[in-house]
């Protein structure tokens, strides 16, 4: 199909990249367009035996709470799966490779399809297990992906960042849906479609993607794909293994150094568990967890509150609900510029005596805290009552949302060994999802004690988002005590 070598890696490698963006764009985040999805449920009666009509003030009204309670409980399921099952799947890509995990992720997530396509307001109780799966499978396409940045060399973590990006944009296939829909053409119609593209997902775990893992820093002579002069698994298992070995001898992670036991040692352990005990790992699941729990809250609360904010007016409601279905799209573009931030110190003479890893963490500084800045002025934006500033606030949160989960996945693989980016990645995104299981309470006050008035819930969270900071602290007095330590080791040997 392609050469092995040179031009026709350079020519595979950018097909598998174009390819990969395609997939994730189409597919893989579409969980997150919940807000258009749930127009549509409604408008076709899904939960609708749960209103009830009530008097307010001696007005008779319809009481769609439980109704909008049910809906929200599915997200808030299915986020928390997308989430908490990655630190497994994690393990999984580590281990077994990236056909296997793709396999997994096609198959759950065409059943999730297939369960949306064939439920009706009869047995409503099927979104249950369709979002989860459908999050599975597309936080997986997205895992297997995000490796096609090592290819990259000096733009690894721009790739990275445009991949999450077009998880993030995929939201907008909801929308997609909700304006068919609005034209005549069914939901199921829609979801069986969306399930016969397996069709692409298979195609390109077979031909345009390794078997095994595209290794980092990327070693001479490696090649991925179709078989290539019929030597493509023993060589590529060969160079991935002499790699794994290389980097493990030479690359230098902040992992053992700063655990939490305090532990000072001279040579590093670079074991997944010391890894997961450094306070790099704990404060940036902080940074995430604190983040994604504002953005969940905020996905998830977003039709009943755009009701509230527009007197129930149906016309209005779906106008915002498209308005911020489209702002979604943008994520693909936002996101590459988090990357390039990351990735501006590539080409650039580093100081003397200082790392490559050390660099890059230097460089992570600056992303950390403009992603956490986006957050709280989004939350600031989002807890104020006024409509019309919703625009702003859609723009803000899907600016931050794509400097959030291309900075997660590009930070992680700067400050840890590659070798544990699978289980790291899941390991994350599993505790932050514990955490984002705090939207349902939160929904439950707003739609209970509260009134259907989030203010004080949005003034909390905004808050909470503040912690956030404390991990580009972190890595700042981390760099700027290895910058001490080497200064001092340059003028001890001068001396």
């Amino acid at each position: 199909m392609f050469g092995c070598q040179g031009g026709g890696l350079r020519v595979r490698s950018w097909f598998t990249l174009i390819s990969g963006l395609v997939e994730c764009l189409g597919f893989a985040g579409v969980v997150f367009g919940w807000v258009s999805l749930v127009f549509v449920l409604k408008t076709e009666g899904y939960f609708r035996s749960l209103c009830v009509n009530a008097t307010i003030n001696g007005t008779a009204v319809e009481d769609c709470s439980r109704q909008d309670e049910q809906l929200s409980l599915i997200f808030t399921i299915a986020s928390f799966m997308n989430n908490f099952l990655t630190l497994p799947n994690g393990f999984l890509f580590d281990l077994f490779g990236t056909t296997v995990a793709r396999l997994l992720g096609i198959s759950v997530y065409t059943a999730g399809m297939l369960l949306i396509a064939f439920s009706s307001p009869v047995n409503s109780v099927l979104l249950f297990p369709a979002l989860s799966f459908i999050a599975v499978g597309g936080i997986l396409f997205l895992v297997t992906n995000i490796q096609v940045g090592n290819l990259f060399g000096n733009h690894r973590s721009t790739i990275i960042t445009l991949y999450n990006g077009a998880f993030d944009s995929s939201s907008a296939v909801f929308l997609i849906i909700k304006l068919l829909y609005e034209d005549g053409v069914s939901l199921r119609g829609s979801s069986l479609f969306l399930a016969c593209c397996s069709v692409i997902h298979l195609f390109r775990t077979f031909v345009l993607m390794p078997r095994t893992h595209i290794p980092h820093p990327l070693p001479e002579n490696y090649t991925y794909g179709m078989k290539c002069g019929g030597t493509r698994d023993y060589t590529v298992a060969k160079v991935e293994e002499k790699n794994i070995q290389t980097s493990q001898a030479e690359e230098e992670m902040p992992c053992k150094e700063t655990s939490l036991q305090g532990q000072n040692t001279g040579k590093m352990e670079r074991s997944f568990k010391s890894c997961l005990l450094s306070w790099f790992f704990l404060w940036h699941l902080l940074w995430l967890s604190v983040m994604q729990l504002r953005h969940y809250l905020f996905i998830g609360t977003l039709n009943p509150m755009l009701n509230h904010l527009a007197a129930g007016d149906p016309g209005l409601v779906s106008r915002y609900t498209n308005a911020f279905a489209f702002t979604q799209l943008c994520g693909i573009l936002c996101a590459p510029w988090n990357g390039l931030i990351m990735d501006r110190h590539k080409g650039k003479q580093r100081e003397p005596g200082q790392s490559e890893q050390e660099a890059d963490l230097k460089a992570a500084i600056l992303s950390l805290s403009l992603t956490a800045l986006q957050c709280v002025l989004f939350s600031v934006c989002a807890a104020t009552p006024i409509l019309p500033l919703q625009y702003l606030t859609f723009i803000l949160q899907v600016l931050n949302r794509s400097f959030l989960y291309g900075g997660n996945a590009a930070f992680i693989s700067v400050a840890f060994p590659s070798i544990h980016f699978g289980k790291l990645f899941g390991a994350v995104m599993a505790f932050s999802a514990v955490v984002s299981l705090l939207q349902y309470p939160c929904f439950t006050l707003i739609k209970g004690p509260l009134g259907g008035d989030p203010l004080y819930v949005n003034i909390g969270l905004t808050i909470l988002s503040l912690l956030a900071f404390i991990n580009p602290l972190y890595v700042y007095l981390h760099c700027r005590r290895q910058a001490a330590q080497r200064a001092s080791s340059n003028k001890s040997a001068s001396s």
